[in-house]
């Protein structure tokens, strides 16, 4: 099974311009990422997909490769899918955040082995035990699983709603790590926006509403999602304990 670890990296960014070159501990932020991702086992390339030149010229001044992408996808699995187009031999693509430096390489390890373990998969992602205080943040994204572990629902709402909340009454954040079958995300990227996903705002949903399962792992891994000035201030901060 050939496996292809894929960036995204967009250079706009409403709250943090030029997010992907953003400096955490004096190395790019997309470096941090890629070198992580570099160091799982079950990959077999990494790459970094972008929007822009800049991006492409600084992966490629620390020795990774990048893709230059079209600008104009309306979301990051489009991107994925034009990736994907470029390499017919590989089975199975994980979706690595571009913001997300801190991610361990184990978790792209453990999603692209279901893929093994289960021919028939389609598409997984992990979840993590959530906070308390982040029940109501409508940016914590929600996630419910069946007993087997796949996505019955994923919601910016509470779920479940503790009616009655018994003692193994538990929350859970979904994290933003996807791999998929390179033939399915090449359907599923195909497929219409469908009406819980625009009301949501979470492109997720087309799978489930087009019937499709999505397996979801359950990791202990609470990174900080780079998207504001703040986050960044705060990943520097971690790192710098980290070095020292």
């Amino acid at each position: 099974m050939k496996v292809l670890c894929v960036i995204p990296a967009r250079y706009a960014s409403t709250r943090l311009p030029g997010k992907p070159l953003s400096l955490i501990a004096g190395k790019p932020m997309i470096q941090h990422v890629y070198e992580r991702a570099c160091q799982a086992q079950r990959p077999d390339e990494v790459v970094v997909a972008t929007d822009n030149e800049l991006v492409e010229q600084a992966v490629t001044a620390f020795g990774g490769k990048a893709m230059m992408t079209s600008p104009d996808h309306p979301s990051g699995t489009d991107r994925l899918a034009e990736v994907a187009l470029q390499y017919p031999d590989v089975d199975v693509i994980v979706n690595v955040q571009g913001d997300e430096p801190m991610i361990p390489p184990a978790v792209i390890d453990d999603l692209a082995q279901c893929f093994e373990v289960d021919p028939e998969l389609n598409m997984a992602t992990m979840k993590v035990r959530m906070k308390e205080e982040e029940y109501d943040d409508p940016s914590a994204v929600k996630v419910v699983t069946d007993q087997s572990g796949y996505a019955l629902y994923f919601s910016r709402s509470l779920m479940p709603y503790p009616r009655n909340k018994p003692e193994d009454y538990k929350v859970f954040k979904h994290v933003g790590i996807y791999a998929y079958r390179r033939d399915f995300l090449l359907k599923y990227a195909a497929l219409a926006p469908t009406p819980l996903e625009r009301a949501e705002s979470l492109e997720q949903l087309r799978a489930l509403e087009n019937g499709y399962k999505i397996k979801v792992l359950e990791s202990d891994f609470h990174g900080i999602g780079v998207d504001t000035p703040e986050d960044l201030a705060a990943v520097n901060v971690l790192f710098a304990k980290m070095q020292g």
